[in-house]
């Protein structure tokens, strides 16, 4: 009957089950039937009964029911073992090594000053500088350093109308001029203005205040520069020595006058052809004395400059001249007085340059009143000066020449006489010649023959000391280029550029060693070549 009843009630359970409600199994009706809670019996199920026990209630085996997998949670843990776990902190990884962040606090301002000072070499102080000192406290007073600020450059930023916006970005540099050159430019000893226009003459007031180290000055494009500007530059800035007025528009009163101040100290001079250079030659050479160590005049205009030169050709005004260079001038010199004794000439004169491009009147006779005291001189370029001759070179009382530029650039081989003597110059300078260029000489291939093997007699310890040749368009032979080639171990650079008596394929310059031996080889070993 039990299991008739039990099934007809699980059947019954079963049937009143509703939908979405939980029902339970036949097992857990007989559970809760027989042993209620709180009854104080429980079930023990064996294997082939089911025992109704007294006592207390034990923790109830349900059946096993499936469920759906859930995440597995985690033990519990003690209060012990959860503060050894607190107390055991987890070691840190270690970082991976790199570059450290605080180097540029710990670095001393010294080593900071040192570097600064190659970038200043190579890029200026200006902007630089400026940028640096908002980096932290440590590059500001490293910035800051006065021996970084001895070479400053300064130009206005170049706007699109040339007018009214110079004038405005020259006022807002100048702005920033009257703190900055107080206070970091007390050790300034060259300065360079470009593109100024309005503001020479207050820019140069700062300086005279703030730089008593000045030494050099250049002025390059700039306007209204007068004479009250440089002749206050002069008195406030006495190791001032070298002043470059390339092309800027300077009047001759105010050259002159800042020569008068500052003359006795001067070492260098440039200048370039304008309306007033005659009036400024004119002036050095009539007014007042070069006492410097290296003064020099530079004329470097592709326009030739008319100047009468019988002041210069005297000496007298300038007993210490060591350089001087004319370039592009049309010497027109007077005739010599008779009975007139010479002046005292150049004693230190080491350096003289009168190349042109043109058609020049400098002769034999112009070279023997300018050099005629002058033991010293070391260079002399004569490029373009037609009628000098080798008779009248080799009467020159200088001793030690070491370069000697003859080169005819220009000018048309039927206009050139053919000219006889070019082993005077060698024989009297072959122990210390160093470069020498015959470029476009009408020197004959015998007369060039006898010129250039002077150099293979020098034996010993007086070698030749030629390093550089130029030949470009002479009649040397290949026999004579071999020679001097093979006497000659420290020639570096030789020019064979349409020497018309060559093989093809030689007539070209060579630099180096390498180059030159590789010529010397052709040489030996190419077959005369049919004139």
């Amino acid at each position: 009957m039990a299991p008739a009843a039990s099934r007809r009630s699980r059947r019954r359970v079963r049937s009143s089950a509703r939908p979405g409600t939980w029902s339970r199994s036949a097992e857990d009706w007989w559970w809760e039937r027989l042993a209620p809670r709180g009854s104080g019996y429980h079930l023990l199920q064996t294997d082939s009964m089911l025992l109704v026990m007294p006592g207390l209630e034990p923790s109830r085996a349900r059946p096993h029911r499936r469920a759906t997998r859930r995440a597995p949670r985690p033990l519990a843990r003690s209060c012990t073992a959860t503060a050894k776990l607190r107390a055991r902190p987890r070691p840190e990884p270690t970082p991976e090594p790199g570059p450290d962040a605080g180097w540029g606090d710990r670095i001393p301002v010294e080593v900071l000053v040192q570097i600064f000072e190659l970038l200043v070499a190579s890029d200026g102080p200006v902007p630089f500088l400026g940028r640096a000192a908002r980096v932290c406290r440590l590059w500001h007073e490293a910035s800051s350093h006065p021996a970084l600020w001895h070479t400053v450059t300064l130009s206005p930023p170049v706007v699109g109308r040339a007018a009214k916006g110079s004038l405005k970005a020259e006022k807002k540099l100048l702005a920033s001029l009257e703190w900055l050159i107080p206070n970091r430019c007390s050790q300034l000893q060259r300065l360079t203005l470009i593109h100024w226009k309005s503001q020479v003459h207050a820019v140069l007031k700062l300086v005279s205040k703030s730089c008593p180290q000045l030494t050099f000055l250049k002025l390059s494009d700039c306007h209204n520069v007068t004479a009250d500007t440089l002749v206050m530059l002069a008195k406030a800035c006495c190791h001032l020595h070298s002043l470059d007025l390339q092309h800027s528009m300077v009047e001759s009163t105010a050259v002159v006058s800042f020569l008068e101040e500052a003359g006795l100290r001067m070492h260098k001079l440039w200048l370039t052809y304008s309306s007033q250079t005659t009036a400024i030659l004119s002036a050095l050479l009539v007014g007042w004395q070069w006492a410097g160590a290296r003064p020099h005049d530079e004329q470097g205009a592709s326009r030739p400059l008319s100047w009468h030169v019988p002041p210069l050709l005297q000496g007298s005004c300038c007993p210490q001249l060591q350089v001087l260079r004319l370039l592009n001038l049309i010497w027109l010199p007077k005739p010599c007085v008779r009975g007139v004794a010479p002046g005292p000439g150049f004693p230190r004169l080491e350096e003289l340059c009168l190349a042109g491009s043109v058609c020049t009147f400098v002769s034999n006779d112009v070279l023997a009143r300018l050099l005629h005291g002058s033991p010293n001189l070391r260079l002399l370029d004569l490029r373009g000066c037609s009628r000098v001759t080798p008779a009248g070179l080799c009467s020159l009382p200088c001793q030690e020449l070491e370069q000697l530029h003859l080169g005819l650039y220009g000018i048309l081989d039927w206009l050139t006489p053919v000219k006889e003597g070019s082993s005077l110059l060698t024989q009297k300078w072959h122990h210390t010649l160093r470069e020498l260029d015959f470029s476009g000489q009408a020197f004959s291939e015998n007369d060039l023959e006898r010129a250039l093997t002077v150099f293979s007699g020098s034996t010993g310890v007086l070698r030749p000391a030629l390093c550089s040749l130029n030949l470009r368009g002479t009649r040397v032979t290949p026999n004579t280029v071999s020679c001097v080639i093979s006497s000659c171990p420290g020639l570096l650079y030789l020019n064979l550029e349409s020497c018309r008596c060559l093989p093809r394929g030689l007539k070209r310059v060579y630099r180096g060693l390498e180059e030159i031996h590789w010529c010397l080889e052709q040489l030996l070993t190419s077959p005369p070549s049919p004139r």
